[in-house]
Order: structure tokens, then sequence, then C-alpha cells
């Protein structure tokens, strides 16, 4: 076992357009990860080796990734591995993306079923060259995952689909436990930071899942510019559309060529977030510096 420092990710105030010239501080020294690779992890990592898949929690380069897999726990992700939007925070390769994997569906039901999962998190890239921006795969994907394993719960972490209605539908038609989609940043930094997204096209989808009877969630992103008030605006929004659970982390910048971090914030005011935000009436937050989406997401599908 070994810890590691995660100082290796650059951060800074600037919003300097070449991050990689900036002499950056180190990270906080609380910020280190747990380095373990076991048995579990290991199973895990061969499974998802020979049904060729892929994780979020390689490609956006997730400090728990040890902490998940040995937990045996892990995020697909579908619809290949290349992202058709650049987000100016995510590490996930944006490009052109292959042709869609039709047999990608019977393999997350595969692996679910070989890892013994109880809890199952699919994602996905955006495929906006795809009419229904990959909605028929997520919906296939929960079908098929479900017929293999009937005990097992599933969440969705979905995209925005450019506010398609009927690519959300189809979705929420296969019940999946609970609907995630993530907000990420504050309204005001949503152009500069997720230029191919809307912020209210966001809320609003999260609103239309409600609508379809889903129990809902969305995660935000802290440290890329905003404010504390403009971080408790996000989560009034997010609960003016009765959005159930909640997680905040802090931003780490992947890359020298990503947005640079703008400031670090303090174990303290990850809780007072959470403290304020159960008083808003979310059902269930995670709060804290290296909370991301998917993070103790099996403890979430029974919270009320």
């Amino acid at each position: 076992m070994s810890f590691v420092p995660l100082d290796h990710l650059r951060s800074s105030c600037s919003t300097a357009p070449h991050p990689s010239t900036i002499s950056a501080p180190r990270l906080p020294a609380w910020f280190k990860v747990t380095a373990k690779t076991g048995p579990d992890y290991l199973d895990l990592k061969q499974t998802m080796e020979r049904l060729k898949l892929h994780t979020i929690c390689e490609e956006a380069r997730c400090p728990n990734r040890w902490e998940c897999w040995n937990a045996r726990t892990a995020t697909f992700l579908i619809l290949g591995d290349i992202c058709t939007r650049r987000c100016h925070y995510c590490s996930v390769e944006t490009g052109r993306p292959h042709s869609v994997d039709q047999d990608e569906p019977s393999r997350v039901a595969e692996a679910v079923h070989a890892l013994g999962l109880r809890h199952a998190v699919i994602t996905s890239v955006n495929r906006d060259e795809l009419g229904d921006g990959g909605a028929s795969v997520f919906a296939e994907t929960i079908k098929q995952t479900k017929r293999l394993n009937p005990i097992c719960t599933i969440e969705v972490l979905i995209p925005d689909f450019e506010g398609n209605e009927e690519a959300l539908a189809t979705i929420c038609e296969e019940k999946p436990e609970i609907l995630n989609h993530n907000i990420e940043t504050v309204r005001r930094l949503f152009p500069s930071i997720r230029p191919q997204g809307k912020y209210q096209r966001s809320i609003d989808l999260l609103a239309r899942a409600k609508q379809h009877g889903m129990k809902t969630k969305s995660g935000l992103i802290l440290g890329m510019g905003e404010t504390l008030d403009e971080a408790y605006e996000v989560m009034r929004d997010l609960r003016s559309v009765d959005c159930d659970i909640m997680t905040i982390g802090q931003y780490l910048q992947p890359t020298r060529e990503h947005l640079p971090v703008a400031r670090f914030y303090d174990l303290s005011e990850f809780a007072l977030l959470k403290e304020e935000g159960l008083a808003m009436g979310f059902s269930h937050i995670e709060s804290g510096p290296l909370v991301r989406s998917s993070y103790h997401a099996e403890q979430q599908v029974s919270s009320d």
C-alpha cells in the first residue's frame, strides 16, 4: 500500500490561455489517495479488458479508482471513449467517435454478472452526431443488464441529448433506479467551461426526468472560478426541480492543458455545503474534495 499525493495535477488562480506555463502550488497535504491493487481491483480490471469495455474511472482519471475498484464498484462508459464535446475540465478524449458498438450492451450486462454487482452505474461520452445522442444504446444496456442481473439496481449518468425529449423518454421507459445528469458548474461559468452545453437545458432535463417518475441526481465541481453564493444558487436551482441527490467535489486539473484550478475548498466548506443542502431538502449529499458523481452511489439508491 502507498499513499500517492496528487500534486501532479496543477492549479492556479490565473485564467491565462496556456496553463502549462503556470507555476502552481502543490495540493493541500490532505489531498492523498491510497494506491492499492488488491484481488478485487485486479479482477475488475481484467474483466473490463476481457470484455473490451471502458470505464469513466480511467478515462476521467478519477482519484477514487483504487478505493472503488477494490470495493468492486466501477462506472461503465458506453458509446466508446471519444466525446463530441470539449469541456475544459474533462480529460476524456475529444474527436470523431467510432461507429456504435451494437454488442456493447450485452457485454456490460455480462460484466455486471461476472463481477456480481448489486448496483451498476452506466455513463457515456456525448454522441451529438447521433440522432438520439445514444439514448437507444443506454436503454438497451439497462434492459440487458436487468435481464441478466434481476436484483441489480442501475444508475445512469446521461448527457443532455441537446434537449431531445424523445431521447430522455427512451431511457426513462427502462426505469433505472437513479437518473443522474451533472450540472458540473455554475450558471455564469457554463458558457466558458461547457461551451456546447446550456445551464438551463440541464436544469430542464432534470425537471422532465422527475416528471417521468425518476429519482434524480446531479453533481457540482468546485474550484473552477465560482463563488460560494453561486454554488448555493445551483443547489437551489436543482431543488426547484425536485432533484433528490447531489454530489459536490473539488476540481483537479487533469493535465496542464486543462482549465487551471481557481482555488481549493476547505473541508469545513464541504461540510457546510452538505449541511445546507440537506436543509434545502436533498435526500442525500456526498460532499468532499475527492467526491465524484458515482462515489458511494450504491448507498444512494434507498435514500428517501
